[in-house]
């Protein structure tokens, strides 16, 4: 379904228990809400709660921002290499009021967030920001962006910041499975062509690049979010693989160091993605921590 909020219009998708507590998704970098396992949805339904996934602004069937322009991103790595501040069309603060905004159009006073990568990143802007909309926090395969931390490599980087080679279908299908192996979960390989039908499946349902890109810029032009972590007052569950190659495992030292009372959910093998044998697993802990508050 559509949905107004924060003046853009976003695609939802709403799952569950229309009574139950809220469990609100926020899906990382260039990612549509469909990158959120149907098995893990479910799951959560079972357990009672009313599941929302969305595409962030930008992105899939949301509303895209092409009248922002695209930016250089040769500038935006050089300026991010050298610790220079880093213009973005909008930030990733835009993107926890376009969160929130959501909350209020769905008639939602408080929620139990769960982000991924960089929705991890938009749901401590959102916990730090609205305390009060957010019962619990689970963060997913993410970081605080705090400098000292550990950078995936450059081989990592360079998959991740690469393009197709041609703008056929083929092409952008090819893309996909490079990056998933570079960053996939080495120890929760999917099968190839369970894996081959997600990406067809997310490709015939939008394209949209330009719009990844600006995301990539917001997400480095939002720099350390270390003072916001102080601020979190919901309980707070940190899941991360010791193998992911994108945003090594200090980060989630890290996040639970300066978040307090927060537990964590360290998970041998796994990379930057959601297998899914793991996603049971994810589901217990999102709900446990839910528990808390």
């Amino acid at each position: 379904m559509r949905v107004q909020a924060n003046g853009l219009a976003f695609e939802v998708d709403d799952q569950g228990p229309p009574n139950g507590e809220a469990v609100l998704l926020i899906m990382g970098l260039g990612m549509q809400l469909i990158a959120w396992p149907d098995e893990l949805v479910a799951d959560l339904a079972r357990r009672g709660h009313r599941v929302i996934r969305f595409d962030n602004r930008d992105i899939g069937l949301s509303q895209h921002l092409d009248h922002l322009g695209t930016p250089s991103l040769v500038q935006a790595t050089l300026r991010h290499t050298f610790h220079l501040p880093v213009k973005a069309p909008y930030g990733i603060a835009d993107m926890a009021r376009d969160t929130q905004g959501l909350l209020d159009a769905l008639g939602i006073a408080r929620a139990h967030v769960v982000g991924a990568s960089m929705g991890g990143m938009v749901a401590q802007h959102l916990a730090a920001a609205w305390p009060e909309r957010v019962a619990s926090l689970t963060l997913l395969m993410t970081t605080s962006g705090a400098r000292h931390l550990p950078q995936a490599s450059l081989g990592v980087r360079h998959a991740l910041l690469s393009r197709p080679k041609d703008n056929s279908a083929e092409a952008r299908l090819a893309h996909f499975q490079r990056l998933f192996d570079v960053i996939g979960s080495p120890a929760y390989r999917p099968d190839p062509q369970q894996l081959r039908a997600r990406m067809e499946a997310s490709l015939r349902r939008s394209w949209h690049p330009a719009g990844t890109l600006r995301q990539l810029l917001a997400v480095a032009a939002d720099g350390d979010r270390t003072p916001l972590l102080g601020r979190i007052a919901a309980p707070t569950h940190v899941i991360h693989g010791e193998a992911d190659p994108l945003v090594p495992v200090a980060a989630a030292h890290d996040l639970a160091r300066k978040i307090r009372g927060s537990s964590t959910d360290l998970v041998a093998g796994m990379g930057h993605d959601l297998p899914q044998p793991l996603l049971a697993r994810f589901a217990a802990g999102i709900a446990a921590n839910a528990a808390r508050a």
